[in-house]
């Protein structure tokens, strides 16, 4: 999670599809829209005012693992998010050359792994032109230090196996969906097969989660069930139609006000139930404090023990 996304109407505009907004879900101009607006500017913070976790306080969510002590979007990830007593991991699913889904974040693998070392001429080192055979050779743990070397990128089905183990809560991001047609589809097979898509999962232990609002739209589409999340901050007069297919609008720390989480929270998603905002990606305390204080519903950090001591 890194990029600012472009507006909903830009974005599908730019993708050469038409925005069609059901009657609920109307702009701020409309008497929908007005009413939403409306009822965000009347409403006291304290009849917004989430209540994310069992304790009153917002869920708290390990970046890609806990990704300050251990390389991100590995097992060990998932292992340190466990030690530290982390209920939810947020990671990110992308789609090999031979259709094998697998947990990186970034669409190059370059960063992350010594896949230069190991094929040196297969530059610019894209996920999607390499095969999961290839891929399980590099190393995914030396960059981040000595002790991990050897830690390699889990497969979709390895990484939901672990998190099954520890019993931990699953923020699963489609990263860049575009480059990967069906993988909406083939995700939610993923999931469903490894028992992620029962109803105790889909009720409280499982989000999806994208920058991309026709993939969130399609997820829900295919497992209207399951809750979604979109990745970034549209604009106000836009929320309503963001409602009709995702259960979280989660934007950058730097996007959180009092009066956006307002506005948010005053609209209900398709479950019917108030939309929720987790931020995205806080790291020290004077940052977990402001948008603590916002309203919102979670935290997303690299982190975790940094977050729990600024709320606690």
């Amino acid at each position: 999670m890194f990029a600012r996304p472009l507006s909903l109407t830009a974005a599908l505009l730019l993708a050469g599809t038409a925005l069609v907004v059901p009657a609920r879900a109307a702009s701020a101009t409309t008497p929908a829209g007005a009413q939403a607006a409306s009822q965000a500017a009347a409403s006291p913070r304290s009849s917004v005012r989430p209540v994310a976790g069992t304790d009153g306080r917002p869920v708290l969510v390990a970046h890609r693992g806990a990704s300050g002590y251990a390389p991100e979007n590995t097992l060990a990830g998932v292992d340190k998010a466990r030690e530290l007593g982390v209920r939810w991991v947020e990671n990110d699913v992308q789609r090999t050359k031979d259709g094998v889904l697998v947990v990186l974040h970034d669409t190059t693998l370059a960063r992350t792994t010594d896949v230069e070392e190991v094929f040196p001429d297969r530059a610019p080192w894209d996920v999607k032109d390499f095969t999961s055979r290839e891929i399980a050779r590099l190393d995914a743990g030396s960059w981040f230090g000595p002790e991990f070397e050897g830690a390699k990128v889990p497969t979709l089905d390895q990484f939901l196996k672990r998190m099954s183990r520890h019993r931990l809560n699953l923020l699963l991001e489609l990263k860049a969906p575009e480059l990967y047609p069906g993988i909406e589809r083939q995700t939610l097979t993923a999931l469903r097969r490894a028992g992620w898509l029962d109803r105790g999962h889909v009720r409280d232990r499982l989000v999806v989660q994208s920058f991309g609002a026709d993939a969130v739209r399609r997820v829900h589409q295919l497992r209207p069930d399951v809750k979604t999340g979109f990745l970034g901050t549209p604009a106000q007069s836009e929320l309503p139609a963001y409602a009709a297919f995702a259960d979280q609008i989660n934007p950058t720390h730097s996007d959180v006000t009092d009066s956006y989480v307002d506005a948010v929270q005053a609209l209900k998603g398709p479950h019917g139930k108030r939309l929720q905002v987790y931020t995205w990606t806080v790291n020290d305390a004077a940052t977990t404090r402001r948008v603590n204080d916002a309203g919102v519903d979670g935290i997303i950090t690299n982190f975790p023990d940094t977050v729990k001591d600024a709320i606690g």
